[in-house]
């Protein structure tokens, strides 16, 4: 059962990015949108999914040890051009914020060396956590049923599930979220 997910989130993923005419990042269309909707609204306000994925350097990372803490945890890949973007524009919050209790973590759809290679060269300053299979999972779980990137979800302290978005974030929107579960 979960080959028949992996494979359907991937295959969706290749027909919409690799073969639709114009990348699915221009422009705005509903998959660029906020989320809610029915993608994910039964996701909101649930407790967090846990994953166990690898870091950069191989070790095993769990959602539980962001226990505690306001999670953003944003799905991405170096091949994602919105993805590398918006990169910058994290580190910066995750300066900004990480006193307050504030946790962001990139989890890669990457090749380990390519994920880590871009970590370097942009000098990102939170977790990256990186696979293939048990990261479309992962993503399935935290509601992308798309298998669309970026994709980022807020988690509360609490553990319960805040808020999702699907596309390049804005940075004042997604201060908002992070200001309002302070």
């Amino acid at each position: 059962m979960a080959a028949v997910a992996i494979m359907a989130a991937s295959g969706g993923y290749f027909v919409a990015m690799v073969m639709s005419p114009e990348p699915a990042w221009q422009g705005h269309s509903p998959m660029t949108d906020a989320l809610p909707d029915k993608q994910t609204e039964d996701l909101l306000g649930q407790p967090r999914p846990d994953f166990e994925l690898n870091d950069l350097n191989g070790a095993v990372v769990s959602a539980t040890d962001f226990e505690g803490n306001i999670l953003l945890i944003n799905f991405w890949a170096s091949w994602c051009k919105p993805c590398i973007e918006e990169i910058p524009m994290l580190s910066r919050l995750q300066t900004s914020y990480s006193e307050r209790g504030v946790q962001i973590v990139g989890i890669a759809l990457d090749d380990p060396l390519k994920a880590k290679e871009f970590a370097s060269v942009l000098v990102i300053n939170y977790p990256i956590l990186v696979g293939s299979t048990d990261t479309i999972l992962t993503g399935l779980r935290y509601g992308n049923r798309s298998g669309m990137l970026p994709y980022s979800v807020l988690v509360g302290a609490d553990g319960l599930i805040k808020w999702a978005y699907l596309g390049a974030l804005s940075e004042q929107e997604l201060e908002e979220q992070i200001i309002a579960l302070l």
